[in-house]
């Protein structure tokens, strides 16, 4: 179980060295941009650390490749955004996106793995798009880019590390945890959707 969070903390290591190591005045402002626009707001923070309890919840594979979908299809979604393709709903995808993944664990919902990952990867595309299509004019693209993945990542870390820490409880105590994080998680989810805790 080990083996994933370590290489999901060197690829965290390797992306922040690369950032860093290449930057200027202007690029480590759009790096900064890019890092801060996935913790702006409380949904977006909310789907990626659930996109990292369900891949606790599902073990196995899922512990790196439903993260790494994820950041995948968000680039994509991202670079839509950036090139101002246009994207229908990306608001009501981003706030189902925190509805269904904590429905997913609050339930004990397990899928394959490679189902999880496509789950996960269609959400991602509006959370990407969204940060695309707000970069500042006077950012990189690149250094943008990078923020946002690497606060992303990051993100995913912390709910892994969250669920295997909750996997460790005892049987019914652990299950009641996860339960009632999910629902309080789909409950935001659902505010968000109906415009009470938009966050944009």
């Amino acid at each position: 179980m080990l083996r994933p969070a370590l290489l999901i903390t060197a690829a965290l290591l390797v992306t922040s060295t690369t950032a860093q190591a290449h930057t200027g005045v202007g690029d480590a402002t759009g790096f900064i941009h890019g890092f801060g626009h996935p913790l702006s707001g409380i949904d977006h923070i909310l789907a990626m650390v659930a996109v990292g309890l369900f891949a606790a919840h599902l073990g196995g594979r899922a512990l790196w490749l439903v993260p790494l979908s994820f950041v995948s299809m968000m680039i994509a979604g991202g670079a839509f955004g950036l090139a101002d393709v246009h994207l229908p709903f990306v608001e009501v995808g981003i706030g189902l996106s925190v509805v269904v993944l904590g429905v997913a664990f609050a339930t004990g919902f397990h899928t394959p793995t490679a189902a999880a990952m496509a789950l996960v990867g269609f959400f991602a595309i509006f959370h990407g798009h969204a940060h695309g299509a707000e970069m500042p004019e006077s950012a990189s693209g690149f250094e943008y880019g990078g923020g946002f993945v690497l606060a992303t990542a990051i993100l995913h870390a912390c709910g892994i590390g969250i669920g295997l820490l909750v996997g460790r409880l005892p049987g019914a105590y652990g299950t009641r945890v996860l339960q009632v994080t999910g629902s309080a998680m789909a409950l935001i989810g659902i505010a968000i959707l109906t415009g009470g805790a938009m966050s944009k």
